[in-house]
């Protein structure tokens, strides 16, 4: 029987969703790709620690290893930070093995030279998950929109902030209660800086800026500021008048320029984002042909990302051919 041999790196929320996944869905992988799935290895730090993972599968700390699995068809990364991901991911391709990543930090830094390298090696980079988690925003900029000219991009692109100005508002809140609250649901990590300061939804702009505007602003001029400064008396004066604070991520191409923020702003009711609330993320784009097109959904949690990562996946398989681990080694070696 035909198989798609996949590895994973990192076992943690995203990576253990991934894997979760492929469990749950095996028929469903089958039927679409015509292949079985296979998790053949998975890269982790700490191999005295237990995790449920089924017997045959190569567990090692080491990324040698990983690259050593024969046939290996797919890798799926889910490490936080530019390093090692990047390198795995870079080496990966030069073997041959297509990629799927939710490393939001590395791709918005290294994301075009990814792609540049997955053309030199005639692979390919699925990329869904370093944005909006479940929220099909990438294909549908890439897919949909391709001959349209993209104006503007408003985003809310953050779940924990998105969760915690909607409990402000609702329960009357403290920013410290709700955000002890959404830790305690796993909705903000023990340290919130990156999501709360907007530092994550500011990758998340720029992979979307590369995508629909071809290049990104500096870096150094865009605007981030997060919402811890923002106190219950301003969301309940806000309210009173029918107003409601959103973390927004914009991001407007004028000739030439490119001008990006991340930053709070205070929204009525014909605002696109005001009905978006809790943990969902949505995505505002404003085309040439297409005109306003919205795209919303659940942004965060590893049911989500897995999702678009196997999503990716499939539609990297779909249609391939079925001697897919034969055509991989073949490449590697063209490429040696």
């Amino acid at each position: 029987m035909t198989v798609i041999k996949a590895a994973l790196l990192g076992f943690g929320t995203v990576g253990k969703g991934v894997y979760d996944a492929v469990q749950t869905h095996r028929q469903e992988l089958k039927t679409l790709l015509g292949a079985e799935v296979e998790i053949a290895g998975v890269l982790i730090k700490d191999v005295k620690k237990e995790r449920n993972i089924e017997k045959h599968v190569l567990v090692t700390d080491c990324f040698d290893d990983i690259l050593q699995i024969p046939g290996l068809d797919v890798v799926f990364e889910a490490i936080v930070g530019e390093e090692p991901g990047f390198s795995y991911l870079q080496r990966a391709m030069e073997q041959g093995c297509d990629v799927v990543t939710a490393n939001k930090v590395m791709f918005a830094k290294h994301g075009a030279q990814l792609l540049d390298i997955a053309r030199e090696y005639g692979v390919k980079v699925g990329y869904e998950a370093t944005v909006a988690g479940g929220v099909p925003i990438i294909r549908t900029i890439a897919q949909q929109l391709q001959v349209n000219k993209i104006g503007r991009i408003q985003a809310i692109l953050n779940g924990t902030s998105n969760y915690i100005l909607t409990e402000m508002r609702k329960r009357d809140s403290e920013f410290q209660e709700v955000l002890q609250q959404a830790q305690e649901l796993g909705y903000a990590e023990a340290d919130p800086a990156n999501d709360v300061e907007g530092n994550d939804a500011f990758c998340k702009l720029m992979i979307l800026s590369q995508l629909a505007f071809g290049s990104q602003p500096e870096w150094k001029n865009v605007q981030v500021e997060g919402i811890s400064r923002i106190t219950l008396e301003q969301v309940q004066a806000a309210k009173e008048k029918g107003l409601r604070y959103k973390h927004v991520a914009e991001a407007i191409k004028e000739g030439d320029e490119i001008r990006a923020s991340v930053r709070p702003v205070l929204t009525s009711a014909n605002h696109p984002l005001y009905s978006i609330e809790g943990v969902d993320n949505a995505i505002v784009i404003e085309s040439s042909l297409a005109g306003t097109v919205t795209v919303q959904g659940p942004g965060a949690g590893s049911g989500p990302t897995a999702s678009a990562m196997l999503e990716d996946m499939a539609h990297i398989f779909q249609g391939a051919p079925a001697t897919h681990p034969e055509k991989n080694r073949k490449k590697a070696a063209a490429y040696a």
